[in-house]
């Protein structure tokens, strides 16, 4: 484990250098890895093991289309693709990678399959840091651990494909055999993490519940709108409001700055952006901060675990979804979107 400094601060950080898939294969070569869930994480995290050379099975209900999509990625039914109990009871590892809500529906079949010495791995800390609210109680002879790549499966598939890696963090909940750590590590390694800073379930579950409202989804789309909508409503094209809110930020701005800091992206703007960008992020700041500190109060209170388990666990639940991805995806800024994607030069 290595010592990192952060802006002044020392964090615990692993690399593939000092922890090598050499030695993740080593720790976990006796292990039945069983990836629950083919949704959002679980292509991603199981084809990476895969690929990497771990003993991976899929759990997943038969018949549906995630059940469809595990076969045509290789995962052959009866041999490395299971319903979820036949899977739990196979492994020593236990990856449970449904969504929140479907994790506490299938829990009651989870739990009998967790006899001592095996390890229930999340990438989300959800279940069991509201675990008043799920129910999710692990019993207390077995690892429970956890890896949170920090991005979506696709993410990490894309860049594990590309040899590059997604960073993740990692935190250990409960250590029952004494290997807690070893394991937890090495599944980091073996589904494709670029480095695994350390953290906890309750740090790892508000830090992702505030960032995929804020910033990461909710912040950004709502701030993309806004601009959008200042520059429609005096004139500008539609063609013209999108390069200038999204494309110019997406294609061009954001590769910059994530490579080389928002410093260097500052020093390469014309003086007119860099005198504009210092003057306004200032406002933009203060008049944000509130929304932030009012959605992590409501994170940390859990009233935003119990809206998302209330909304999500009705039966109604994804044809609501639907018709508000369907009214976001219909919106002009979107339409225009699709078309601007369309006439960029590697479509030709």
């Amino acid at each position: 484990m290595a010592i990192i400094n952060f802006g002044g601060i020392d964090e615990n950080v692993i690399t593939r250098d000092e922890f090598p898939l050499s030695k993740a294969k080593e720790v976990l070569k006796d292990e039945v890895i069983a990836v629950i869930g083919y949704g959002v994480q679980g292509p991603g995290q199981s084809l990476n093991l895969r690929d990497n050379g771990f003993n991976v099975i899929v759990g997943q209900r038969k018949g549906g289309k995630t059940w469809d999509k595990a076969v045509a990625d290789g995962w052959v039914p009866g041999k490395t693709l299971f319903e979820i109990e036949e899977a739990c009871r196979k492994a020593t590892i236990i990856q449970y990678l449904l969504s929140d809500a479907a994790q506490i529906e299938v829990w009651p079949k989870i739990k009998p399959c967790l006899t001592a010495g095996k390890a229930l791995y999340f990438s989300h800390g959800f279940g069991i840091t509201y675990k008043e609210r799920t129910g999710i109680i692990p019993p207390a002879d077995i690892d429970v651990i956890l890896v949170a790549p920090k991005g979506s499966g696709t993410s990490l598939r894309r860049m594990f494909l590309e040899g590059r890696g997604l960073n993740s963090s990692y935190a250990v909940f409960q250590d029952a055999t004494g290997k807690a750590f070893d394991r937890v590590i090495a599944l980091g390694i073996g589904v494709g993490s670029g480095y695994l800073f350390e953290t906890d379930f309750k740090r790892e579950v508000y830090s992702d519940l505030t960032g995929e409202r804020g910033t990461l989804m909710g912040a950004i789309q709502g701030l993309l709108l806004a601009q959008y909508e200042v520059l429609r409503e005096n004139g500008h094209s539609p063609s013209e409001a999108f390069n200038e809110t999204v494309e110019e930020l997406t294609q061009s701005l954001m590769p910059l700055f994530a490579e080389n800091g928002m410093d260097w992206m500052y020093a390469n703007c014309s003086t007119t952006a860099q005198r504009g960008a210092l003057d306004w992020m200032t406002p933009f700041h203060d008049a944000t901060k509130p929304v932030f500190e009012k959605l992590y109060r409501e994170v940390a209170s859990g009233n935003e675990a119990q809206r998302s388990i209330d909304s999500n666990s009705k039966a109604d639940y994804r044809e609501k979804l639907e018709d508000e991805l369907k009214a976001l995806r219909e919106s002009e800024m979107w339409r225009t979107g699709a078309v601007v994607r369309k006439l960029r030069p590697e479509n030709d």
